[in-house]
């Protein structure tokens, strides 16, 4: 199923997108103050760490693994750690290497967040603690800073 089919003049050149599969990579779920966490009023800190990563898997199909590190605290202790790797493996065809990029570092991750934060608030939820709801991330905004903080890094190392 191809999401955004376009055809630019002159060169007749085709973009493609489509989603082949999401799928939930690996998972991970530790509560290591438990059972005594559970007698507490919990008033939690919750982290969250992303990262992304895509790579070629053929010819014009890449996969995107979403990865999600939450870590939840109460006071000093650990109530739970949860780790997610969300995977997703996209068809894109007919894009240049900046829109690519963009593609793999921004429009998909953003396709496989909400699996991820679905498995998050089950696992939790499993876990014996209240449902962890993830707020929305801004994965255009995070690419635009990569992007940034790759360009200050190439122009430091360029001036030494």
């Amino acid at each position: 199923m191809a999401d955004n089919d376009t055809q630019q003049n002159g060169g007749e050149t085709q973009q493609q997108f489509a989603v082949q599969k999401i799928y939930t990579k690996d998972i991970s779920f530790e509560s290591p103050s438990a059972p005594a966490i559970f007698n507490e009023q919990l008033q939690p800190q919750i982290n969250l760490e992303l990262n992304t990563n895509g790579r070629a898997i053929a010819e014009e199909v890449y996969e995107v693994v979403l990865a999600l590190t939450v870590t939840v605290k109460h006071e000093e202790k650990t109530a739970c750690l949860i780790e997610v790797q969300q995977g997703g493996i996209f068809t894109i065809k007919g894009f240049n290497r900046d829109d690519l990029g963009h593609m793999l570092g921004s429009f998909c991750p953003e396709m496989l967040f909400p699996y991820a934060r679905e498995v998050v608030s089950d696992l939790a939820t499993r876990g014996g603690f209240p449902q962890l709801l993830l707020a929305p991330v801004n994965f255009e905004a995070l690419y635009a800073k990569h992007l940034a903080d790759q360009q200050q890094a190439d122009t430091d190392s360029a001036s030494q």
